[in-house]
C-alpha cells in the first residue's frame, strides 16, 4: 500500500475516533445532568466526566491513542452499566392529570376501561380531577378522527385519536409523557429516560378543552378513512397497549417512543405497508402524509379539511356544554 492511501486511512480512523469519542462524551455529559440521582452533585459528576474526557485527549496526544483511551474505556464502560440500571416505573410522585394508570378489560364486544380521565378544568391548576370507569361496545363503533394540537410553530404538535360512538359519546387516547411533580417538559430530556410513557384515557371534554380553552393551543380535527375492522382493531390495539404500560413501564423517548410514532406503529400492524416519512417526526405536517396516502377525504381539498377542521373557536365557544363533542364538530367535512 503506498504512502498516501497509507495517510488518507489514518486520516480517516482518526476521523472516525474523534466523532465517537465527542458524541460519546457529550452523551454522557447529558446522561448525568438528566439522570444522575444526587442533585447537589450533579454538577461535579458532570465535571468529572468531562475531565476524564480532557485527561483522555491529553494523554492520546502524549503516549498514543490506545494508551490515552484506555481510562476513558473503563469510565464510559461504567458509566454504560449505570444508564442499563435506570428502569422506568409506575410508582412515582406523579402530578393529578397523570396520576392513574388505565386497564382495559373485554367481554366479547364491549370494552370496560378503568381510570378514564374527565377532570373539570378551570385553570392548570384549579380543576376538579375525576377518573372513571367506562364501557364501549366496539358494534356501536362509528369513527376514527385524529386531533392535532399545536403550542409552538406549524411543524410541531401533539397528537390525540379519538374513537367516536352510535351513542354520541367519544373516547380519546394520547400518548403523553409522564413527568413527576418536580419535573418540567424537555425535548432534550426526553432522550434521556427523564420522563415515563403515559397512555391518557380521556373525555374530549377534558382532553380538548384543556388544550383550547385553558393552555390557549390550537386544534384541528380530521376524520380518518378507515375501514370498520380496521377501526375496531385500532381501538384494540389502544387497549392492549394501555393493559402493557400498566404491567410494564417504559420511557417516552422524544423521537423513537412519541405521541405519533407509538400511534405509527399500532396502525402499522393493521395496515402493512405504511411508508415511513419525516413527517411522522414534524408531526405538525401529519395531514399531508395522511392526506397523500389516502387517510383523509379526498372529496374535498386538504385546506379545506383543515379550515373546517379547526375547533378551537367551536371549542371555546362550547366551553362546559355536556354537548360539547357535538359542538366542536359543528359544520365540518366528514
Amino acid at each position: 500500500m503506498n504512502f498516501p492511501i497509507r495517510r488518507c486511512l489514518r486520516f480517516f480512523n482518526r476521523l472516525l475516533l474523534s466523532a465517537a469519542f465527542v458524541l460519546s462524551a457529550g452523551w454522557g455529559a447529558f446522561a448525568l445532568f438528566y439522570q444522575f440521582p444526587f442533585p447537589a452533585l450533579k454538577a461535579l459528576a458532570v465535571a468529572g466526566w468531562l475531565g476524564i474526557a480532557g485527561l483522555t485527549v491529553f494523554v492520546a496526544w502524549r503516549n498514543g491513542v490506545l494508551r490515552g483511551s484506555l481510562l476513558y474505556m473503563v469510565a464510559l464502560a461504567l458509566l454504560l452499566g449505570w444508564w442499563l440500571s435506570l428502569k422506568p416505573s409506575n410508582t412515582r410522585e406523579w402530578p393529578d392529570d397523570v396520576a392513574e394508570t388505565t386497564t382495559a378489560v373485554r367481554h366479547g364486544d364491549v370494552v370496560t376501561f378503568s381510570h378514564v380521565r374527565n377532570f373539570d378544568w378551570r385553570s392548570e391548576t384549579d380543576y376538579t380531577p375525576r377518573w372513571e370507569r367506562r364501557q364501549y361496545d366496539l358494534g356501536q363503533l362509528r369513527s376514527v378522527d385524529m386531533l392535532l394540537s399545536y403550542w409552538t410553530g406549524p411543524a410541531i404538535a401533539h397528537t390525540l385519536v379519538s374513537f367516536g360512538f352510535s351513542d354520541g359519546r367519544y373516547l380519546v387516547f394520547s400518548v403523553e409523557i409522564r413527568k413527576e411533580r418536580h419535573e418540567a417538559f424537555s425535548e432534550i430530556g426526553g432522550f434521556f429516560k427523564q420522563f415515563e410513557t403515559s397512555l391518557i384515557v380521556a373525555d374530549e371534554r377534558d382532553i380538548v378543552r384543556v388544550r383550547t380553552n385553558i393552555r390557549g393551543e390550537d386544534v384541528y380535527l380530521y376524520r380518518i378513512s378507515m375501514p370498520q375492522e380496521a377501526m375496531r382493531e385500532l381501538f384494540l390495539a389502544y387497549a392492549g397497549e394501555a393493559n402493557q404500560l400498566a404491567a410494564k413501564p417504559r420511557f417516552y423517548h422524544t423521537v423513537t417512543a412519541n405521541c405519533t410514532t407509538v400511534v405509527y406503529e399500532m396502525v402499522r400492524k393493521i395496515i402493512p405497508g405504511l411508508p415511513m416519512d419525516y413527517r411522522l417526526l414534524l408531526s405538525g405536517y401529519l395531514p399531508e402524509y395522511l392526506y397523500g396516502i389516502g387517510g383523509l377525504d379526498k372529496r374535498f381539498s386538504l385546506e379545506a379539511l383543515r379550515q373546517s377542521g379547526r375547533v378551537t373557536d367551536r371549542a371555546k365557544a362550547a366551553d362546559r356544554d355536556p354537548d360539547f363533542s357535538r359542538l366542536i364538530r359543528g359544520n365540518m367535512h366528514e
